[in-house]
C-alpha cells in the first residue's frame, strides 16, 4: 500500500476524461439507442377539467412486470375503498409477493387454510367503524381486544370488507409493536439452581406438571401455557422458586402447586393471587 496512490489514481482518472471530446445526442432530433427492455416511466395525462385521461383499460397493471400497479377508486364519503382490474383477480397471490419483495414475513401462505373463527364481532366492529380504511388502527386494536390476537381469519375480513389490500392491513398490523398475530402465551417455570432442587424444585415442578397436564418445555393443548425450566434464579426470591412470565409467585408451594397449575389452566375457579 503506497499513501496516497488512489488519489493520484483518481486525478489521473479525472484527467484523462477532461481532455476527451464530449459526446452529445442532439435529443429529440436524433433519437436515443435505447435498451431492448427499457420500459420509460409512465406519465399520466389530464384532460381540461384536471381528471385523468385514463379509460381503465387495465393494460398498465396487466404489462407490469413486478405486479406493482393496482387500479382503484373512492366511495362517495371519499374513501379508497374500491379497486379494479385484473391484478384483483390475483390479489392474494400479488399481495403477498409484494411482501416478500419488501422484505416482510408472510403471515399464510398463498391459499393455505386457516384456523375460521366467528367472525360476528369483527363484523360489529367494522358497523362501528363504518368500515373506514382510514381508521385501520382502531379497528385492528378492537379486533384484538374481542379475540386476543389478530388471527388470519379476521385480517382477511377486515380487508374483504374495508376494501383495503390485505397487504395494507397486514402492514399496518405488523408496524404497531402492540399488536400480534399469535395469542399470548403465558410461560410457567420452575428454577432448577442447586438451592431450588434441594429445596424441593423437582416435586413441584412434578405437581404442576400433574395440574398442567403437560411435560416439562411442552405447551398446553390449547397453546396458551408453556411449562419449562427457569434459566436463571430471581434475586432475593425463595426456594423453591415458581415463575409465571418471569415473576415469582411466592404463595405456590408443593402443597398448592397442582391445584395452583389447574386454576391457571381455567380447570376450576380458583383464585390466582399473583400475575
Amino acid at each position: 500500500m503506497v499513501p496516497g496512490l488512489g488519489l493520484l489514481k483518481g486525478m489521473a482518472l479525472t484527467l484523462r476524461r477532461f481532455f476527451q471530446p464530449a459526446v452529445t445526442i442532439r435529443y429529440p432530433e436524433v433519437p436515443a439507442d435505447i435498451a431492448v427492455k427499457f420500459r420509460g416511466r409512465l406519465q399520466l395525462l389530464y384532460d381540461e377539467h384536471g381528471a385523468l385521461k385514463c379509460e381503465t383499460c387495465f393494460q398498465c397493471a396487466q404489462a407490469c412486470p413486478i405486479e406493482c400497479i393496482d387500479m382503484g377508486g373512492t366511495d362517495t364519503k371519499g374513501r379508497f375503498a374500491v379497486h379494479w382490474g385484473a391484478a384483483e383477480t390475483y390479489g392474494e397471490r400479488r399481495e403477498e409477493s409484494a411482501l416478500r419483495r419488501s422484505g416482510r414475513e408472510v403471515p399464510d401462505a398463498p391459499y393455505a387454510s386457516f384456523a375460521p373463527i366467528d367472525l360476528g364481532p369483527v363484523d360489529a366492529i367494522l358497523d362501528e367503524q363504518d368500515h373506514d380504511p382510514h381508521r385501520m388502527l382502531s379497528i385492528l386494536e378492537a379486533v384484538q381486544a374481542a379475540y386476543g390476537h389478530l388471527p388470519v381469519a379476521a385480517l382477511k375480513q377486515i380487508s374483504h370488507r374495508t376494501g383495503a389490500w390485505y397487504a395494507m392491513v397486514y402492514g399496518t398490523a405488523s408496524y404497531y409493536r402492540h399488536l400480534r398475530f399469535e395469542r399470548t402465551v403465558e410461560e410457567v417455570a420452575v428454577c432448577r439452581c442447586t438451592a431450588c432442587l434441594l429445596a424441593g424444585g423437582g416435586r413441584l415442578a412434578e405437581s404442576i406438571g400433574e395440574g398442567l397436564r403437560v411435560r416439562l418445555g411442552q405447551p398446553t393443548p390449547d397453546g396458551r401455557i408453556r411449562f419449562a425450566w427457569l434459566s436463571t434464579h430471581v434475586p432475593g426470591a425463595p426456594s423453591p422458586l415458581v415463575a409465571l412470565d418471569g415473576e415469582p409467585q411466592a404463595e405456590v408451594t408443593a402443597a398448592n402447586a397442582a391445584a395452583w397449575a389447574r386454576a391457571l389452566a381455567g380447570e376450576h375457579p380458583a383464585t390466582r393471587t399473583v400475575h
